[in-house]
């Protein structure tokens, strides 16, 4: 199995698991963060990749790069900017907040 097929895997099931949440997120700053990201990637893949800190096997690569990237180091960035937002909201959703919760009175008495 070539990365690509695997990458392309994970961000379908991504996707999938994630879509009700993340259909309720403002779309922009999802997107902004994608974009940023695969800059991030390209640059710093090229970089390493310059540096000789890591080589790719040539059969598991499609060979397509952008910079000096492989397209397959995108779906990290991509997985990472989509399923964090995501984890964020699923998590923060779990924990209720009651403003008498032991958290909130020792704030009040430590201050005191």
């Amino acid at each position: 199995m070539t990365n690509i097929v695997l990458n392309a895997a994970v961000l379908v099931v991504l996707l999938a698991v994630s879509w009700p949440t993340l259909r309720r997120l403002r779309g922009w700053p999802v997107v902004w963060t994608v974009v940023h990201l695969c800059v991030l990637t390209a640059v710093f893949d090229t970089l390493m990749i310059a540096a000789d800190l890591y080589v790719y096997a040539p059969d598991k690569i499609l060979g397509v790069y952008i910079l000096g990237a492989p397209l397959e180091d995108f779906a990290y960035a991509i997985a990472a900017a989509v399923g964090m937002p995501v984890l964020w909201t699923v998590l923060g959703r779990r924990r209720p907040r009651v403003a008498g919760s032991s958290a909130a009175r020792t704030d009040v008495e430590g201050a005191g």
